[in-house]
């Protein structure tokens, strides 16, 4: 699966989609697949306050347990409840249906610093 060319990465392993100062954040076809299945996602609470790298929830599978950070700051609007009774979502469609948080923002600026699919592609290559 590649990296969609419409979103943002992060180097931990987020990605990031602004539409109408509304940002949806997940994690990566990478990082899912480096934590094997997932069985469990702890979410922030709506309303919260993040800023950027601070950490947002965790993320448990069968392999490891991986905190996730938020790509920006902004205040939390929107969590995937479904995670909560189906957490293999971040698994099976990762950027789609496995989305974990939607955060409002003020400025797009706050996303400046993050990667395109190509530039995520080369960080990933860096790594191996």
């Amino acid at each position: 699966m590649s990296n969609p060319d419409y979103l943002l990465y992060t180097e931990d392993h987020e990605w990031a989609h602004l539409e109408d100062n509304v940002v949806t954040v997940g994690i990566t076809n990478h990082a899912q697949d480096s934590l094997g299945d997932v069985v469990f996602v702890e979410l922030p609470e709506v309303d919260q306050e993040l800023g950027n790298g601070d950490a947002l929830g965790v993320v448990e599978s069968v392999k490891a347990v991986s905190d996730l950070y938020s790509p920006c700051e902004g205040v939390v609007v929107e969590i995937n409840e479904r995670l909560n009774d189906e957490p293999e979502l971040i698994n099976s469609d990762p950027y789609g249906d496995g989305w974990i948080i939607k955060m409002k923002i003020e400025n797009p600026e706050v996303l400046s610093h993050l990667m395109n699919a190509d530039a995520y592609d080369q960080h990933l290559e860096s790594e191996s």
